[in-house]
């Protein structure tokens, strides 16, 4: 069976839906809500690990952003090579889900509006020392006043949401 589908045979909403950030992969089996438990605990996990690599600590993203340190750019190349391995491996071994669900890849294109994305979202990064990750775990280290980075990714993400059908796709 191919993964890969003819768009022309997809509904509209598909179609649309596949242009933006929006998942397009989902689960269409339904548990009790105690099994939402394990992504707190990845979570949490996740958090640790990122307090102890020091990648949420804003002079370590600083240090990235004026080219003074390898520290973030090898925890990002790191990242990058694990999931590049990581779907290599899904994809040879036909790897399914923990509820036993195929996994599935949707071939993506590029546009002009993600460098605008990206853009936006360094110039953020670099401004509050923080990104959508690590946000938690800063808030949760203390640094409370992360929670404005927090409200202005969540008000962001509205004005995308509010703003999409006349942005560059």
């Amino acid at each position: 069976m191919s993964i890969i589908k003819n768009v022309s045979e997809e509904p509209i909403e598909y179609q649309e839906r596949a242009l933006d950030a929006v998942c397009i992969n989902e689960s269409h089996l339904s548990h009790p809500w105690w099994y939402n438990f394990k992504y707190v605990l990845v979570g949490v996990l996740f958090g640790l690990v990122f307090v102890k690599a020091e990648i949420i600590s804003w002079f370590r993203i600083q240090e990235m952003f004026r080219f003074q340190s390898f520290h973030m750019y090898g925890v990002i190349g790191s990242a990058i090579i694990i999931a590049a391995v990581s779907i290599m491996l899904i994809k040879k071994f036909n790897v399914k889900t923990i509820h036993g669900e195929e996994v599935e890849f949707h071939p993506k294109t590029f546009n002009k509006g993600q460098i605008i994305g990206g853009l936006l979202f360094g110039l953020g990064w670099a401004m509050t020392g923080a990104c959508p990750g690590p946000l938690f775990a800063q808030i949760g280290t203390g640094a409370t006043v992360i929670a404005i980075s927090l409200l202005s990714a969540i008000a962001g993400t509205w004005v995308y949401g509010y703003f999409r059908e006349k942005l560059p796709h």
